[in-house]
């Protein structure tokens, strides 16, 4: 995620999710714990609501809790057997730590500089439950030395809350579009925070990807926000079977 804050300190304030130094998530049998600072000049040292959102939708639906029962429409989607991932903007570490419990072993969470030591804080805060620290890595998203270190492509790219500043949104698509594999998926928490970084986006992404909006009613009932999405993202094909870009 970036520095910049449309608004300063009031923007901030607005975006939190809440005023608690300690937001506890519940995923599968574990409970994770991510302390956040609300007072911090960087908005990825908050907890975020989407963050929970998707990660609650897919302890709903994701292996090892899901794909068994009967009927559910997300089995080989959010199958996370041997596969890949990376976090854009991982900040507190929700979305990256939740997955890893349901399963995405292979998982880097990666994010700005400063905010490196409040993710790193919270992977440390909960290693007795993780059972190890999970790997991370400064990103900034037009940084192309940054993505090529990462050695994409990966099967995953996971980003919650990450689009409110216009400037940064082209840098974000081109990012997952660089990250992600041809036949991979983007999943996206979303909440609209600024209406011109909204309108660019998903511009830019009608580009690259075929977007698929997860029904409200299929994320996870504690945690269904009216004003939250999870959104799945694929590359799209050319007449030639090729990426788009």
């Amino acid at each position: 995620m970036h520095t910049r804050r449309e608004g300063g300190t009031e923007r901030h304030r607005a975006m939190k999710f809440t005023d608690s130094p300690v937001i506890e998530l519940q995923v599968g049998n574990t409970r994770l714990s991510l302390q956040q600072d609300n007072g911090s000049m960087h908005v990825g040292t908050s907890v975020w609501p989407c963050s929970l959102v998707l990660v609650k939708f897919l302890d709903r639906w994701a292996r090892p809790h899901g794909p068994d029962r009967p009927n559910n429409p997300y089995a080989d989607l959010l199958d996370f057997r041997g596969k890949r991932a990376v976090e854009l903007g991982a900040g507190c570490g929700a979305a990256g730590m939740g997955l890893y419990l349901l399963g995405l072993a292979d998982i880097v969470l990666t994010d700005i500089a400063p905010v490196m030591p409040a993710l790193r804080h919270n992977l440390k805060r909960n290693k007795p439950v993780l059972h190890k620290t999970l790997k991370t890595s400064v990103l900034y998203w037009n940084n192309s030395d940054q993505i090529k270190s990462l050695n994409p492509p990966f099967d995953i790219v996971v980003a919650a809350d990450v689009v409110y500043i216009e400037e940064s949104v082209r840098h974000l698509v081109e990012a997952m579009a660089a990250l992600v594999k041809s036949d991979g998926l983007v999943l996206l928490g979303y909440q609209l925070r600024s209406p011109e970084a909204d309108k660019l986006f998903w511009e830019l992404c009608e580009e690259v990807f075929v977007k698929e909006k997860v029904r409200h009613e299929d994320l996870h009932p504690e945690y269904a926000y009216e004003e939250a999405d999870v959104f799945i993202l694929r590359k799209k094909k050319d007449k030639d079977g090729e990426d788009e870009l």
